[in-house]
């Protein structure tokens, strides 16, 4: 994604305040404490990670976000590790990091967890499909062709107590809202999909406990769109929402997801969607509605943070 521009303005606040605002909201959204018996797991996109030259009280807001996670995907980290290093610096010790090479539009993912709870295994890498299996990536009325990722899905695989899992960080092509882009982009989800399903159902797995997470740009979960039967057309499930959060800022969108396949329906206990800018900077938004938006599109993020608590 190109940079949002940066606000021409500078706004002083107190990051204990703005962290009280956060932790008052995380009551508010029911966002459990974590738990040696429970695993939370999150995923965020950060806008631009690294293109945007955000200060350090910005990135000890997002750090303090993160540090309520025990494991956390991270979309749009910059091929400059800049903005990563930065939140990584006001992180506790404890927390370890993993990152991609570059991909599309010079964008890695990126995985932090506490290394207390969570110990990294040795599959890791990007997820790509052989090109003699692309005859098998089509789905009705699309009927352009699948050619790869623009991103590859970054799988990481982990231990949380007795249990090995894996995760798929994802971010799907955009491009534009053309019949063409969407195509493409519905493509790439059905490949997940399909991914995924023969990861878990393989007699070679090296964990059947596979989720996919990150930012789909999925419009909305609804029968009508074709993002969404692309993502469940494999048997994949979405954790039901008691309340409808959006991912976006904009609250329109339901771009960001978890998804995991039906025998890890059970273990889920609880899930939400964070969103932080309810929370934060509220005599700017008093101040200016516009001005608002684009401090924490800029040195926050547009997407809020989802997550899921499981019990495997």
């Amino acid at each position: 994604m190109p940079a949002f521009p940066k606000p021409a303005f500078t706004y002083n606040f107190s990051v204990k305040d703005q962290i009280d605002l956060l932790l008052a909201h995380k009551e508010t959204r029911h966002i459990p404490a974590k738990s040696k018996t429970k695993l939370l797991i999150a995923s965020w996109n950060i806008a631009n990670l690294g293109l945007h030259k955000r200060w350090t009280i910005h990135a000890a807001l997002i750090a303090e976000i993160i540090d309520w996670f025990d494991l956390i995907a991270i979309q749009e980290v910059n091929v400059n590790l800049e903005g990563l290093r930065q939140i990584e610096a006001a992180l506790p010790s404890h927390y370890n990091l993993l990152f991609s090479d570059k991909a599309g539009n010079n964008e890695r993912f990126a995985y932090i967890f506490d290394s207390r709870v969570v110990k990294q295994l040795e599959m890791v890498g990007e997820v790509a499909i052989p090109p003699k299996d692309h005859k098998y990536i089509k789905l009705p009325g699309v009927t352009s062709s699948f050619t790869g990722f623009d991103r590859n899905p970054y799988l990481g695989s982990f231990q949380w107590r007795n249990t090995n899992f894996v995760l798929l960080n994802v971010h799907s092509y955009f491009g534009s809202n053309s019949k063409k882009n969407i195509h493409r982009r519905a493509l790439e989800t059905y490949a997940i999909a399909r991914h995924t399903d023969l990861m878990g159902n393989s007699k070679y797995a090296f964990s059947d406990k596979i989720i996919a997470l990150g930012d789909f740009n999925l419009p909305l979960v609804e029968p009508g769109d074709l993002i969404y039967k692309a993502l469940v057309k494999r048997g994949l499930e979405l954790p039901k929402h008691s309340t409808k959060v959006y991912s976006n800022i904009a609250d329109d969108k339901m771009y960001d997801q978890i998804a995991f396949l039906p025998s890890l329906k059970n273990t889920i206990q609880a899930n939400g969607t964070f969103d932080f800018d309810n929370a934060v900077f509220p005599d700017l938004w008093q101040e200016s509605h516009s001005k608002f938006k684009s401090y924490v599109k800029y040195y926050l993020s547009d997407h809020r943070p989802i997550w899921m608590q499981i019990a495997f």
